[in-house]
């Protein structure tokens, strides 16, 4: 496999917690408009993105494929903790 390849293959594992991450920050803030007014949306991208890339890698290295439903389910969940978390919860910046 070339360099060209193994990017290719890491930018497709990573691009369902690329997409998702920022959608479910955007609705989350839609949502949640006045609770929300404080919390920036990049910063409840972030934080949903980056969980739910880890979550990926996780369920690569627990299930020894990418794309299993668990994985994508657990990604789910994750995210929604990560977005209390930093909107709600302790995480949250003032």
């Amino acid at each position: 496999m070339g360099p060209f390849d193994a990017v290719n293959h890491v930018f497709g594992l990573v691009l369902p917690a690329l997409v998702v991450g920022p959608l479910a920050a955007a609705l989350t803030k839609w949502v949640w408009r006045s609770e929300l007014r404080s919390v920036r949306w990049r910063r409840l991208a972030a934080w949903a993105a980056a969980v739910a890339a880890i979550v990926l890698v996780a369920g690569l290295v627990v299930f020894g494929r990418d794309g299993a439903m668990a994985t994508y389910g657990v990604m789910i969940v994750a995210m929604a903790l990560a977005l209390w978390w930093a909107g709600f919860g302790p995480g949250r910046k003032r």
